[in-house]
C-alpha cells in the first residue's frame, strides 16, 4: 500500500516536472559499504527534465525552525527501504533502520537571465525558506551541494556531494570545497559570500550529539522539529502524522501530544518560544549535556529550563577573543554586554558561532536572540 501511494506521487511528480509519467523517478540504491562518486547513484535527488526530482518512496520533509547556512534554500528527504520502520523518540533523533538514506539539498534561487555559467562568482538570492513536495525547477535555482547521511551497520555516515557547473550531477567531495556567491538580498543590498562545503569529518563535529560515543546521527529528525504540517504532492499532512500513515514511523504519538518547537518567523508565538526554537536547531547539537561543547555549561537544548545552564549571567569557560572583553553568555536586558550575540555576529574562526555552516551573519537571527536578551529581566551581579 505504502509503495502503491509513492508510485501515484511519483507520477504526479513527473506529469509536473518532466511532462508524464513517461519517465520513471530515480530508484533509490543503497551502498552498505562503498561510497559512489556521482550523487545520481544513490537514486534519491536527480537532476532531470529541467527539474530536481525525487526518487520513487523518497520523502520531503522540512522543519519548524531550520539551521541557518548563509541564506541557502533547502530541500530535505528521507528514504527507508522497502517494509522497514524507524521507531519514534520524543526527545532525540528517531532510530533509523540500517539502509535509511537521508540527503539536503542546498540551493539558491537565481535573478532572471542570470547566467550559471559565467564564471567563480555566482549571482544568488538570499532565500531560508523550505521547499515543498515537487523537487526543484532549476531553471530559476543554483544547486551547490547535496549531503547525504546514510544509516549502515557500523552507523550513521555523512557524505558531502558538490554540484557541477551545468547543474546535471553532483559529484562526491570528501574534502569539501569553497564557492564564491553574491548574494542579492531583499532590502536591495549585496553581499560576497564564500560559501563553504563541509569536508566529511566537519560534518562529524555537528552529526555527534554524544562526544563520549563520538558515533554520528541526524539533527533534524526529531520530533520537535517535525511536528508540522507539509505540503505533500497529494494533499497537507502533519508530517509526524504522514510517516506514521506511509509506514515510516512506527510509536508517535498525536501530533497535540509531541513535542513542537515555534517556527521562529512566527509572530503568533511568543518571544521565548522563537528564540529557543533557533538556538535548539542552531546550536544545542554541539551545546548539551553530551555533545562537543558540553564543557562550556552553556545548553541550548529545547529541554533546558535553568536559566544558568542557557546562560544568564554564566561566565565562559575559557577567556580569549570569543568572549568579545565580556565576562557573562547573557546579560538580562543587556544584548551589548552578552557574549551569546557577540559569538552570533562574529565571521572570523575563534569567535564564529556555529563554528561550521556559515560564513556570514544571520542578520535576522541575531536580531531574534537580541530582542530575547533585551526582553530578559534582572542583573547579574559582578562581585
Amino acid at each position: 500500500m505504502r509503495h502503491a501511494l509513492f508510485s501515484l506521487v511519483a507520477c504526479g511528480l513527473a506529469l509536473v516536472g518532466l511532462g508524464g509519467c513517461d519517465r520513471s523517478p530515480p530508484q533509490p540504491k543503497f551502498f552498505a559499504e562503498s561510497n559512489p562518486e556521482k550523487l545520481s547513484d544513490w537514486g534519491v535527488v536527480a537532476a532531470s527534465g529541467g527539474r530536481l526530482v525525487l526518487g520513487n518512496g523518497v520523502v520531503p520533509y522540512d522543519l519548524a525552525t531550520p539551521l541557518f547556512t548563509d541564506y541557502a534554500g533547502k530541500l530535505r528527504t528521507i528514504y527507508l527501504p522497502k517494509g522497514t520502520e524507524a521507531t519514534y523518540q520524543p526527545a532525540n533523533a528517531f532510530d533509523f533502520p540500517v539502509g535509511t538514506i537521508i540527503s539536503k539539498t542546498f540551493y539558491y534561487p537565481t535573478p532572471d537571465g542570470a547566467d550559471k555559467m559565467s564564471g567563480q562568482v555566482l549571482p544568488a538570492l538570499a532565500t531560508d525558506t523550505q521547499s515543498g513536495a515537487d523537487g526543484l525547477d532549476l531553471k530559476s535555482t543554483r544547486l551547490v551541494e547535496t549531503r547525504i547521511l546514510v544509516r549502515r551497520e557500523a552507523g550513521w555516515q555523512a557524505l558531502p556531494y558538490v554540484w557541477n557547473d551545468d547543474q546535471s550531477e553532483a559529484v562526491l567531495m570528501r574534502t569539501g570545497t569553497i564557492v564564491s556567491l553574491t548574494l542579492d538580498r531583499r532590502d536591495g543590498t549585496s553581499e560576497p559570500v564564500t560559501y563553504a562545503v563541509p569536508n566529511v569529518n566537519q560534518c562529524a563535529s555537528c552529526h555527534t550529539p554524544d562526544n563520549a560515543s563520538r558515533q554520528l546521527a541526524p539533527i533534524g529528525l526529531k520530533a520537535r522539529h517535525l511536528n508540522r504540517s507539509f505540503p505533500y504532492a497529494d494533499g497537507t499532512e502533519n508530517q509526524l502524522a504522514h510517516l506514521t500513515r506511509i509506514g515510516y514511523l512506527a510509536g508517535a504519538p498525536a501530533a497535540d501530544t509531541a513535542p513542537r518547537n515555534a517556527d521562529w518567523q512566527d509572530q503568533s508565538a511568543s518571544l521565548e518560544a522563537r528564540a529557543r526554537a533557533y538556538l535548539d536547531i542552531n546550536c544545542s547539537h554541539c551545546h548539551s549535556a553530551t555533545g562537543m561543547a558540553r564543557t562550556t555549561g552553556l545548553q541550548l537544548d529545547a529541554g533546558v529550563t535553568e536559566a544558568r545552564r542557557l546562560g544568564l549571567c554564566k561566565p565562559p569557560t575559557a577567556a580569549g577573543p570569543g568572549t568579545g572583553d565580556h565576562i557573562f553568555d547573557i546579560v538580562p536586558g543587556k544584548p551589548d554586554d552578552s557574549i551569546l550575540p557577540f559569538r552570533l555576529a562574529g565571521t572570523r574562526p575563534g569567535i564564529r558561532m556555529p563554528e561550521v555552516g556559515r560564513s556570514i551573519v544571520h542578520r535576522e537571527g541575531l536580531a531574534l536572540i537580541r530582542q530575547w536578551i533585551a526582553e530578559w529581566p534582572g542583573e547579574c551581579q559582578t562581585e
